[in-house]
């Protein structure tokens, strides 16, 4: 099923907006169980539009990959007047659409450089706008830190006083600091250890990672963030800290160094945003800019009825969807 027509080291500069839709990356987090649809003209390739598939209960579900922010469609850049760039991209995406798997249920995010979905709003589809934030430019460090809000600098000032930033632990001791956020709040790790390790590998493989920690000097770690990056940003993918240490200012400290590392490797910092009010006030503190990107969904008359049923039991019942 993997949609490997091209090499991963051509496709790092085509056929990607970003990290994400590498063959690598969803090798990883869904092997076996992703496909792309390529489209071709004259020997070139124009549009890649990669997917996943999922089975449950009898239902086909094209869906987001766990530690996966945004697929989408990526579309060759055109040099044609506008108009004409939106009529090739109502074409090739209607093309793209026409070439999706029977499905009973789809949801992807597309990346925030895509964006006209009109296409999909005319075959049925839907659209919920969400956001992101991203440091846009990282080639003026100083302006970036004196973008902060007071709040963020004054925690990293007392996060340097504490502990020291190390960058040579494993993918176990981040696990184990991740877990800690989740328990705080009584949940279980949303995605399995396994899958973290196997794109760890990969991304240590396409030299594509980095993962900071924060020590004190009795051993203990504070807090630990994991980035990734491509040719065009770093990501902040996953991250967690020790609760009775959380006032310590550390994941301040580690975002910090964390921009000046991807500033050495890249060109932008995306912070993977949050609809979650707390964590969408800590990521605007860097003086990010709000970007918004398409969560486009679309469901089958039979999914429909199911979700249907599933609220009126709920309404009826109180039980959780």
């Amino acid at each position: 099923m993997k949609g490997h027509i091209q090499t991963c080291n051509q496709l790092k500069t085509k056929g990607a907006n970003c990290i994400f839709q590498q063959p690598w990356w969803l090798d990883a987090v869904s092997p076996d169980t992703w496909s792309a649809i390529e489209i071709e003209k004259n020997n070139r390739l124009i549009a890649r539009f990669p997917y996943v598939i999922r089975q449950k209960y009898g239902l086909t579900m094209l869906t987001m990959p766990k530690l996966t922010q945004t697929l989408g469609p990526w579309l060759e850049p055109s040099k044609a007047k506008y108009a004409k760039q939106l009529s090739q991209q109502k074409d090739i995406m209607n093309e793209v659409i026409s070439r999706l798997p029977s499905h009973d249920y789809f949801c992807q995010n597309f990346h925030y450089s895509v964006t006209n979905w009109l296409p999909f709003y005319w075959q049925g589809f839907t659209q919920t706008t969400r956001y992101t934030y991203v440091l846009e430019k990282l080639d003026n460090l100083e302006q970036v830190w004196a973008g902060f809000q007071e709040n963020i600098r004054r925690e990293i000032r007392k996060a340097t006083k504490k502990v020291k930033v190390k960058t040579n632990l494993d993918i176990e001791t981040f696990l184990n600091v991740n877990s800690l956020t989740f328990q705080r709040q009584g949940k279980k790790l949303p995605y399995t250890r396994e899958l973290v390790q196997r794109l760890d590998t990969a991304c240590l493989k396409y030299q594509a990672r980095q993962i900071f920690f924060a020590e004190d000097a009795q051993g203990r770690i504070h807090a630990a963030i994991y980035i990734v990056w491509d040719e065009n940003s770093a990501y902040y993918l996953m991250g967690g800290a020790d609760p009775e240490l959380r006032n310590s200012g550390s994941t301040s400290l580690l975002m910090w160094e964390a921009i000046q590392f991807a500033a050495t490797v890249t060109k932008k910092f995306d912070f993977e945003g949050s609809m979650i009010e707390p964590v969408e006030r800590f990521f605007r503190a860097f003086g990010a800019k709000q970007v918004p990107y398409f969560q486009v969904t679309r469901m089958s008359r039979r999914m429909k009825l199911l979700m249907t049923g599933r609220e009126m039991l709920q309404l009826f019942s109180g039980a959780s969807i």
